[in-house]
């Protein structure tokens, strides 16, 4: 049964809003999740249409029977709603389906190892504020330079043209964050796109927390600003089931041999040579996952009739008035908010003095049913650097892991969040704010 999709029930697209958690006094409360930058409850278009296949679910490409073919179709058919989505160019660019952003990056960083000119040293220019999934597939392979970043954690767009400049032509790649997953600031991608290509270098967007959250174009292959690869998440857009997206040109993946190897690769094997097939299926080894690929489809089609202006517009309301109730708690540290000006998407960290980020975590979630996420959010040297850890607590870190580890805590919100929710959390770190030292006792 399908949902009239209003402002006012956003809600009612997602699975499991009313679900109740267990507080730790023993009763009961309904959960408000403000963890949708680590993933997304599904849509609940999402699941209808996983259980309205499922009776015709099948292997895809070369079998005869009915339900084979109608598998083949629809997973075929989700490559067009990814492109269009994005306004990929359909015929220069190709849809390859992997299991998240995290393997499509690591796809092109070995791919692209294998175009890469002996006697030129090339580089990888990545930020200083990317997620580890964007930084560590290239360290192996490559030098690697990162632009870097202000006090407040914004790119400094200075250093990466200079940056350009000190390499004159090596730069192979250009990867950074549409936005990140710590300050949820967006980047200039198509900007930096434009410099870029000045330079002779290619450039890879990490869509994972820009576009379930915002309206994104890759542009035309024929704009200075298009974006030659992308990748992103289908568990961070209202649909699980372990997809992700890999996009890029269909010339670059025609060359060299795939990152894994076997089934569906392959056009002809002997034992003497072997015949790659053409991209996507080269890198799609072995059975796809067509439920993913078709949970994913369905998500896109439920964020495109809700309109992705509309979704910045409601994420962006309740940013501003989590940003405006956490400067009024005296204890409460707020990192990157002073800017106002600053184009975000939803996602707020701070922390409150005298209590760990683990265990104020911890704390909302057994006594409000609120779920945030602390750490370190898999982008340590950006997270320390906001915080201004000094360089001998780094090293002590590192030498012996200690259990109070540097860290923030995280709000990042979904399309389904409602003011009141943003309402209740701020009463909740009011209240904790009030008797720090009772909540600590409560929980250590």
């Amino acid at each position: 049964m399908s949902i009239a999709i209003t402002k006012m029930n956003y809600g009612k697209l997602v699975i499991g809003i009313d679900a109740e958690v267990e507080l730790k006094n023993g009763k009961n409360c309904r959960g408000i999740n403000f963890d949708n930058a680590a993933t997304t409850p599904p849509f609940v278009s999402v699941l209808q249409e996983i259980s309205s296949f499922a009776p015709y679910y099948s292997s895809i490409h070369r079998g005869s029977g009915y339900k084979s073919k109608l598998s083949s179709e629809k997973y075929e058919s989700a490559r067009k709603t990814v492109m269009d989505f994005v306004g990929a160019d359909h015929k220069r660019d190709v849809v390859i389906f992997v299991k998240n952003a995290t393997e499509a990056i690591n796809k092109v960083a070995f791919r692209l190892s294998q175009d890469v000119d002996p006697y030129i040293k090339s580089v990888i220019l990545s930020t200083s504020m990317e997620h580890h999934s964007n930084d560590l597939p290239w360290r192996e392979k490559y030098e690697v330079d990162y632009i870097e970043v202000d006090e407040c954690g914004r790119l400094i767009f200075n250093d990466f043209i200079e940056k350009l400049e000190k390499y004159k032509g090596r730069v192979k790649l250009v990867t950074v964050a549409g936005a990140s997953n710590v300050t949820g600031y967006v980047n200039p991608v198509h900007r930096i796109a434009e410099w870029a290509h000045k330079y002779g270098a290619k450039v890879m967007v990490d869509g994972s927390q820009l576009l379930p959250h915002q309206p994104f174009d890759t542009k035309p292959s024929a704009s200075s600003k298009h974006i030659d690869f992308l990748v992103f998440s289908a568990h961070k857009m209202y649909a699980p089931f372990g997809t992700g997206v890999l996009i890029g040109p269909k010339d670059f993946f025609l060359k060299g041999s795939p990152d894994y190897q076997g089934g569906g690769t392959v056009k002809a094997v002997t034992r003497d040579f072997v015949i790659w097939n053409d991209p996507p299926s080269k890198d799609e080894a072995g059975t796809p996952n067509l439920m993913g690929v078709l949970a994913l489809a369905a998500s896109i089609k439920t964020l495109s009739a809700i309109g992705m202006r509309n979704v910045y517009k409601h994420e962006k309301t309740l940013t501003s008035q989590l940003i405006q109730g956490l400067k009024k708690i005296d204890c409460i540290d707020i990192y990157c908010a002073e800017d106002q000006s600053q184009e975000r998407v939803g996602i707020v960290p701070f922390n409150m003095k005298g209590i760990y980020h683990e265990k104020l975590a911890d704390i909302l979630a057994g006594e409000a049913g609120i779920s945030v996420r602390s750490g370190c959010f898999c982008a340590h040297p950006y997270v320390q650097k906001l915080m201004k850890v000094e360089p001998v607590i780094l090293s002590a870190v590192a030498d012996h892991l200690p259990e109070n580890r540097p860290g923030m805590v995280r709000v990042s919100f979904g399309l389904y969040n409602e003011p009141h929710e943003v309402g209740r959390l701020l009463e909740a770190l009011q209240e904790i704010a009030k008797d720090r030292r009772r909540y600590l006792k409560m929980y250590s």
